[in-house]
């Protein structure tokens, strides 16, 4: 039986995916829901897996290629069928739908795809791009890694064809990198040009669309407003050294604060539909990760029935999934209010862009100690300044305004979390 292997939609915004490596090689035997290959989704590495049985008879997309959800990438079948018709669909397909590129190079590059296929060579289709060659002397691309362990090979000078896996199968995975000792690759050519041109990512990609879908048609307008943060730093000091467990972060306090806040003000926990507004009952808080390819949201799904010390805990663990690409569909959608923080990096304040259909973020510059005038005297306090874009199709100024109230009070008044 002759199945194909399409590049299927991995996540619910996919529109194509990258193949970064095939797990099998032709001639592969295949069983039902083996993984394939992985494949870079516009959020996540995640695995293809077969949907038949046979052998891997054709890779018919190449490892780096770029392929449209829905697309041939490969043929599983037995041994002695015949997959020349499958071969010609693909070549009839990409003669359906050409490049946008100059006809006679078009024609060209159509009938070679054409002829490759027949010829039962890998073939890509016109607006995919060929995988790299690897850098001469490294045959990295031929060793059983995972993507992060690709990666964290290249940063450090390491030679994946010298490290021993400890993964399955013998795949080399981030643990085993960590652990080696540094060995350099063969030297890379010296850049000749005044720059470098660096293909997007699939996830840099989606950022892109994303915030043409947000800044541009979402009417956004900013709240600013300063809270003192001494109680919340005497809180954290005194939780983190009472208590086992997970250490407790600002960020951890001010996720935690954010889910009660909503519940107070339901109109806030929205999203804008077109046609209608849907109003949640339940907090799905979305924090900002930042990611070496740009930025994703993983979802505390529930925050409201969470205590601090369950939202700690999950929140470091969604961070560190979602920094390995590891994040499944349903961890990084769903958020029906973000929160964003870059306190950590010495930003005072930002404003930061809605996700839509959610209708709020709220971004959370560094706490710094600032003189303040209390109760008639000047004193050195620690403050920190929240700015909340809302949607104004949804949340009107009076509304957001009140919701940021309530968080001030709550951050000012750390005691408010735990009733």
């Amino acid at each position: 039986m002759v199945t194909k292997v399409l590049m299927e939609a991995l996540s619910p915004t996919m529109e194509e995916g990258r193949l970064l490596s095939w797990l099998k090689q032709e001639g592969d035997a295949v069983s039902d829901g083996d993984v394939l290959a992985e494949v870079e989704t516009d959020k996540a590495v995640m695995e293809l897996q077969a949907r038949g049985a046979g052998v891997l008879r054709k890779i018919v997309a190449g490892e780096g290629a770029t392929v449209e959800v829905g697309k041939l990438v490969g043929v599983i079948a037995d041994a002695d069928d015949d997959i020349s018709h499958v071969l010609g669909d693909a070549g009839a397909a990409k003669r359906a739908t050409p490049a946008a590129a100059p006809v006679g190079e078009q024609a060209e590059e159509t009938e070679r795809g054409v002829a490759e296929a027949e010829a039962g060579r890998p073939v890509a289709t016109p607006t995919e791009q060929p995988a790299a060659p690897a850098p001469a002397g490294d045959g990295s691309r031929h060793i059983k890694a995972s993507p992060l362990a690709r990666r964290l090979a290249q940063e450090r000078g390491l030679d994946l064809a010298r490290i021993a896996g400890s993964g399955p199968g013998g795949r080399v995975i981030k643990h085993d990198i960590e652990s080696a000792e540094a060995q350099p690759l063969a030297a890379a050519p010296t850049p000749t040009g005044g720059y470098e041109d660096v293909e997007l990512t699939q996830i840099r990609k989606t950022i892109a669309k994303r915030l043409i879908q947000s800044i541009g048609p979402v009417p956004h307008f900013f709240l600013t407003a300063e809270v003192d943060m001494e109680r919340a730093w005497e809180a954290r000091a005194s939780l983190n050294d009472l208590a086992d467990g997970p250490r407790i972060s600002f960020n951890d306090i001010i996720l935690k604060v954010v889910a009660q806040a909503l519940m107070q003000h339901p109109s806030c926990n929205a999203w804008w539909l077109d046609d209608r507004i849907r109003y949640f009952h339940e907090v799905h808080l979305a924090m900002a990760v930042a990611v070496d390819e740009g930025l994703i949201t993983p979802v505390i799904r529930n925050a409201e029935r969470k205590s601090l010390r369950e939202i700690a805990a999950e929140s470091r663990e969604l961070a560190e999934r979602a920094r390995e690409r590891k994040l499944t569909p349903e961890e990084y959608t769903g958020g029906t209010f973000s929160v964003s923080n870059l306190g950590m990096l010495d930003i005072d304040q930002f404003t930061a862009v809605i996700n839509p259909p959610e209708a709020g973020i709220l971004a959370i510059g560094s706490i710094t100690e600032k003189p303040v005038v209390v109760d008639g005297d000047l004193e050195v306090r620690r403050r920190m300044r929240i700015t909340m874009s809302c949607d104004h199709r949804v949340i009107d100024g009076a509304t957001g305004a009140r919701f940021l109230q309530t968080v001030t009070r709550m951050l000012e008044n750390p005691l408010a979390i735990v009733w």
